[in-house]
């Protein structure tokens, strides 16, 4: 089945995770008009670090009201946040191939998503071609569907009862330590 793949990331401590928000094709449209619909008048995305705790928790329902499905991408820190989350899109991007995904939207990091740009380049390798596999960067201002990555990397690295909230709808946790 054709998915549609969304990043965003969390650091926490020592610990770097990635999130990926996956997607349905027919779902796109449904999931997009529920995240708008949680925005305050005003707001032009939601970003869990910036929101209260009352509104983190019914965004957090929401989203698992809405079944969306994430995997998780945890690497330590040990050598650097680079390395950390190269490491993590390196095995995003072998697991993306499995599963036959079709695009793979990352949140912009500026300068730094040429170093995503090439990991994926190195990652398809001699395979590029023959793969469906589209990837760009946008902005989370401009791709509601980061919000998902975003809610799930944030609560889950908070631990305790923010993990709890997201749990259902973490499909699983890769851990690359």
């Amino acid at each position: 089945m054709s998915l549609h793949a969304f990043v965003d990331e969390s650091r926490r401590n020592d610990t770097y995770l990635l999130a990926v928000a996956l997607v349905p094709p027919g779902q796109l449209h449904k999931f997009r008009k529920a995240l708008r619909c949680l925005l305050m008048p005003g707001q032009r995305e939601l970003h869990c670090k910036k929101e209260t705790p009352s509104r983190r928790k019914a965004i957090a329902s929401r989203m698992v009201e809405e079944k969306v499905s994430v995997r998780l991408y945890r690497s330590s820190c040990d050598q650097g946040d680079e390395q950390a989350r190269q490491a993590c899109v390196r095995r995003l991007v072998e697991d993306l191939l499995q599963a036959g995904a079709h695009r793979l939207v990352l949140d912009s990091r500026a300068q730094r998503d040429q170093h995503d740009l090439l990991t994926i380049r190195t990652s398809l390798g001699h395979v590029a071609l023959s793969t469906n596999l589209v990837y760009e960067h946008c902005r989370s201002s401009n791709e509601e569907l980061l919000w998902i990555a975003d809610f799930a990397a944030w609560c889950y690295g908070s631990g305790g009862e923010w993990r709890e909230r997201v749990m259902p709808i973490v499909e699983s946790v890769v851990d690359l330590n």
